[in-house]
């Protein structure tokens, strides 16, 4: 199915919403902030050389010197071998790749051997190297893509080696040979700014968002990729003519004022993913609940009732659900276990219609999701790839309020917790006067409605109980002071 992509660009965020039959089926979120090194390309100069650890320290323009073990140094297996000291000299320049970040007092790790990835494919410059994804466990896929790879290679006349990602499982030619391009494209200039730069120096950074979508998104099923700004618009353009020529025609200017997300009703969308319960055209619902464990949906009639039999109508439901609930795991991008409660249905014809259109459903998502079927229960589970986190984690934070739990106790649960607390506070202490300090609500309710009792508790306890706002004290909190 064609798509399009809509991006709202501003200096602090960048949002994506993929549309696909005039709905919105994913959405993306990067917010500016310091991004890893993980992935970049730097030529960096040999600080020091150290023997005893077989490694060097490698100034690379950072505030500590990045660490570079030999074995990391060359794809060579006889240089391997060979003492660090054979290998580099002091004040040599290296091109070299960042694998980890550098953490508290240590720098960054570097290796030689540089790699560069898309979503489908990883490109090994100093190797001949083609290989699988091991997760692709298919012995004739795995030959029918590591053939594919070696004749693309010769094809495009790129030399070097290629490892196809699981996510290459699926992967169209078309889409192959874009991405070796891309990949070709992107090592060609590492190597002509190499020849000119001048050490420490980065030659290519891991991408944002924004030119990520043109790397990674923008396919054969593409309609256009449209931007509200005119400054994003221009450093894709230019980022498409440099690396993907083929696609630049597909980024345009969205015309007018208006963010593209208003223009598209994306922020609406937005809210209902944060929401638990997703309203279905025909008066049915879902309910959706994330916990630590797994994400459970639960399937509702609500307000729908067909003209035919009960059967039909819970048969009906089920089918509409599964076709929103494989749009919400991507909008939501919901990960790791995931069970649904569909209504139950005694026709196993209707159950396997049901799950063969969740099946279809969840087909065109790029996030490997593994459909398991119904269990004895009459759940059906699923597992989906945890790919980055979920919208509703990047958007929220637990509540204030309720602690996270999403509930809180009611006045009368707290006014009683009080009464005995007071109670506990009478019979092991001695007082003249018990304070209670709470919130506004319960204090309001103790005033109004716990009068009687409040006034029975100061004749048994035979001391006065003053009461104490404090607006700062949530629902559920409070405290008994004696004086």
């Amino acid at each position: 199915m064609c798509h399009e992509i809509l991006l709202n660009s501003s200096p602090l965020e960048t949002r994506v919403a993929i549309i696909e039959g005039g709905l919105v089926q994913d959405i993306l979120i990067e917010r500016t902030k310091p991004r890893g090194l993980i992935g970049n390309v730097y030529l960096g100069k040999v600080d020091r050389v150290l023997p005893g650890m077989q490694g060097c320290f490698i100034n690379i323009g950072l505030e500590r010197s990045a660490f570079l073990h030999g074995k990391d140094l060359s794809t060579n297996a006889h240089e391997k071998s060979l003492p660090i000291q054979r290998l580099v000299t002091e004040g040599q320049n290296l091109l070299v790749q960042v694998v980890k970040d550098p953490v508290g007092a240590k720098g960054a790790r570097l290796t030689g051997q540089v790699s560069l990835a898309t979503c489908y494919l990883i490109l090994l410059p100093f190797s001949s190297h083609v290989g699988v994804s091991q997760r692709i466990e298919d012995k004739t896929v795995r030959e029918q893509l590591k053939k594919r790879a070696q004749d693309a290679l010769i094809r495009l006349e790129i030399s070097g080696g290629v490892i196809v990602r699981t996510a290459g499982k699926e992967i169209t030619i078309n889409c192959f040979e874009d991405d070796l391009i891309y990949l070709k494209s992107v090592w060609d200039h590492i190597v002509t700014e190499q020849k000119s730069a001048k050490s420490p120096t980065i030659l290519f950074g891991d991408l944002n968002l924004e030119y990520r979508l043109v790397r990674d998104f923008i396919r054969h099923n593409t309609k256009r990729l449209l931007v509200d700004s005119e400054e994003a618009f221009e450093r894709l353009y230019a980022f498409a003519s440099k690396f993907r020529p083929r696609v630049k025609r597909l980024i345009q200017l969205s015309k007018g004022h208006d963010s593209i997300f208003d223009l598209y009703k994306v922020d609406d969308e937005i809210e209902k993913a944060l929401g638990r319960m997703v309203e279905l055209s025909s008066g049915a619902y879902l309910v959706i609940d994330k916990t630590e464990a797994l994400t459970t949906i639960d399937v509702n009639t609500g307000r729908f009732v067909s003209a035919q039999t009960l059967e039909q109508t819970v048969f009906q439901t089920n089918l509409e659900a599964s076709v929103v609930i494989a749009r919400q795991l991507r909008v939501r991008n919901l990960s790791g276990i995931i069970v649904i409660d569909f209504i139950n249905m005694e026709d196993e014809e209707h159950k396997s219609q049901v799950l063969l259109t969740l099946e279809r459903s969840i087909f065109d998502d790029p996030v490997k999701t593994r459909l398991c079927g119904f269990t004895n229960l009459g759940l059906v589970e699923l597992t989906r790839k945890r790919t980055r986190e979920c919208l509703a984690d990047f958007l929220q934070e637990p509540c204030l309020n309720c602690g996270g739990m999403g509930k809180l106790k009611t006045l009368e649960t707290v006014c009683h917790e009080i009464f005995r607390d007071v109670m506990r506070e009478y019979r092991n202490y001695s007082a003249e006067v018990t304070t209670v300090i709470a919130s506004p609500l319960v204090i309001n309710r103790l005033i109004e409605k716990d009068s009687d009792t409040l006034a029975d508790l100061e004749t048994f306890i035979h001391r006065p109980i003053r009461l104490q706002v404090d607006t700062t004290f949530r629902l559920d909190r409070y405290e008994v002071v004696l004086a």
